[in-house]
């Protein structure tokens, strides 16, 4: 029986590898920069035909109850929203954010007055009041598949978010436009990731209000 060449099994990892990663391209920021797992983003809305743009923040998704949040475009097109961050749950080293690559997302906020016993982090509704279209809530558990989405390239630095069940799109919402999970390509919102950096006096308006206001108004500012 023949032994395997080394140089026939580096071959054989390196096809392997090229499979795995095949349609996978880094995640670009406005700037073209690759997007890094814990540094901190804006997610904004391209701005198109049926969408004026803005960036994203949580809000109340029902005048009934308050928590879990859910998220919602700024009112304000010209508004950033609130940071977020990426992790990456399938690697502890990995640093560089890839398309088709499940991501963890979580807002970053030195004040949370709100609903503090769960996590910051995005997740799909899955109770049983979730609708067809269930909304996008804040409160997820990384391990849990309805916390985590991949990032697909959309167009030039331009990208769509989808989950194991959908894709992120937008529907009316009592503060305005609000995310959900939906299957119909016409209501699939496209984002683009600004980084935030602290000599970008829109980036530290925007944080520092929302440390001052305490995210007390959150589709507002």
């Amino acid at each position: 029986m023949k032994i395997p060449s080394m140089v026939s099994i580096l071959v054989t990892l390196l096809l392997a590898a090229a499979i795995c990663t095949h349609g996978q391209e880094p995640v670009k920021d406005t700037d073209g920069n690759a997007v890094k797992a814990g540094e901190q983003y804006f997610i904004q809305a391209v701005k198109t035909e049926s969408n004026n743009g803005g960036g994203l923040v949580p809000a109340a998704i029902s005048v009934f109850r308050f928590c879990p949040l859910g998220i919602t475009q700024s009112l304000l097109p010209t508004q950033p929203g609130l940071p977020v961050s990426f992790t990456i749950p399938s690697s502890v080293t990995a640093t560089i954010v890839n398309t088709s690559t499940d991501v963890t997302i979580e807002f970053q906020a030195g004040i949370w007055p709100f609903c503090k016993d769960l996590s910051k982090l995005w997740e799909v509704d899955e109770s049983s009041l979730a609708s067809e279209e269930p909304a996008i809530l804040i409160g997820g558990v990384p391990e849990r598949s309805n916390s985590q989405f991949k990032i697909e390239e959309a167009g030039a630095n331009t990208y769509k978010l989808t989950s194991l069940t959908g894709t992120v799109g937008v529907s009316p919402g009592i503060w305005g436009t609000q995310l959900v999970l939906t299957n119909d390509d016409a209501k699939t919102i496209l984002v683009k990731i600004k980084k935030v950096s602290n000599d970008a006096s829109t980036a530290t308006t925007s944080t520092s209000r929302v440390e001052k206001l305490g995210l007390r108004m959150f589709p507002f500012y």
